[in-house]
């Protein structure tokens, strides 16, 4: 992704490592630059513009029924294109759609990644959808049992603003270390615990 350098990556899966080494809490960061791609929503909204088309040219032109047709379609495919670009299409999608779809794919990526397979019972997901703005951290049972879940709110909301304003791995390394504090608080390193899942950041 071209807003993250490999500068960027390295850094975020240091601050995981690091944020592991006190806890025995497992850390998965994922970025995707969108969670859908909202292919109808473009679509829609130019079908509906032109079918709109039809009454003002009927009403004020003198035009036949073919010429309307030929018009219709040029709107539609100029909108089409045009609504397709990624912030004017953003604009076009419902918050609850978008925020639904992000959630959506935080929940399957926190099974991808593994995070429900750790011997404690012990993951934790930062997802981040750039396109939405959208930041999630999902623990798994064993965390959610002891960590309030304003501890996690607080993390998204500090997170979500620097999103916005475009410091994605600044964002991250936040919140890696934030949530790695809230680990080692109530799940310290026992000797010998073994590092279950990749330190990394993970791009989809």
């Amino acid at each position: 992704m071209a807003f993250l350098s490999d500068r960027d990556r390295d850094e975020i899966a240091r601050a995981i490592a690091a944020a592991e080494a006190r806890t025995s809490g497992e850390l998965v960061a994922v970025v995707a630059r969108a969670s859908d791609h909202y292919l109808y929503i473009p679509l829609l909204w130019a079908a509906l513009v032109a079918l709109t088309i039809p009454g003002p040219l009927l009403l004020f032109g003198d035009l036949r029924a073919d010429h309307v047709y030929a018009v219709q379609i040029v709107v539609f495919l100029a909108l089409a294109l045009l609504f397709n670009l990624a912030p004017v299409k953003m604009r076009l999608i419902p918050r609850p759609v978008r925020q639904a779809r992000a959630h959506r794919l935080a929940l399957a990526q926190f099974v991808e990644q593994n995070l429900h397979a750790t011997a404690e019972r012990t993951g934790v997901l930062i997802f981040v959808s750039v396109a939405e703005h959208h930041v999630e951290i999902l623990a798994d049972r064993g965390i959610d049992a002891r960590v309030p879940a304003e501890a996690w709110e607080r993390v998204v909301t500090e997170f979500t603003a620097r999103l916005r304003a475009g410091r994605v791995a600044e964002g991250f390394v936040e919140a890696v270390n934030a949530c790695g504090g809230l680990l080692a608080e109530h799940f310290p390193r026992p000797p010998g615990d073994r590092n279950e899942l990749p330190d990394r950041l993970v791009e989809i």
